[in-house]
């Protein structure tokens, strides 16, 4: 599983196909990747690992508070393609991603986990296999990538 994480000043997502719109403050912004052969081990990592990571600031402007010290929400976008591999050719191959019926059964339990970790309230999300149109107003720039293998 590969969690892009940036620390955003606020992020959303609307899906005007579906009338859908959700929105957060201050927090992160996920694009979430399942991989083939991904467990729920793999799953509850990442998701822990990102609600506990140490990226924003303290009073002395060093990194060093979580999502849960600044009471900050988080907006998880599915995103297959972040295991796009451009290593051959122009095009890039998807074959290390998720099938789709896999994928969403994981992205929902992230989603889940996110909100044990952090509150029911704080946890929002785009819809699975549709063409979202992502806001992202990334602080600092602020990005880390989260693996769990």
């Amino acid at each position: 599983m590969r969690a892009v994480v940036q620390r955003v000043t606020e992020g959303s997502v609307e899906i005007p196909s579906e009338n859908y719109f959700a929105s957060i403050s201050k927090g992160m912004v996920i694009l979430l990747g399942v991989k083939e052969n991904d467990t729920e081990a793999d799953l509850n990592f990442v998701a822990d690992k990102c609600a506990n990571l140490r990226i924003f600031e303290d009073d002395n402007d060093k990194m060093n508070l979580s999502l849960k010290d600044v009471n900050g929400e988080v907006l998880v976008i599915s995103q297959f393609t972040v295991y796009g591999d451009a290593r051959k050719g122009n095009r890039p191959s998807f074959t290390d991603a998720a099938k789709p019926e896999i994928a969403e059964k994981f992205y929902n339990l992230f989603i889940d986990r996110m909100k044990e970790n952090l509150g029911e309230e704080k946890v929002k999300g785009g819809l699975f296999r549709a063409m979202m149109l992502v806001k992202i107003y990334n602080d600092g720039p602020v990005t880390i990538i989260v693996e769990s293998k």
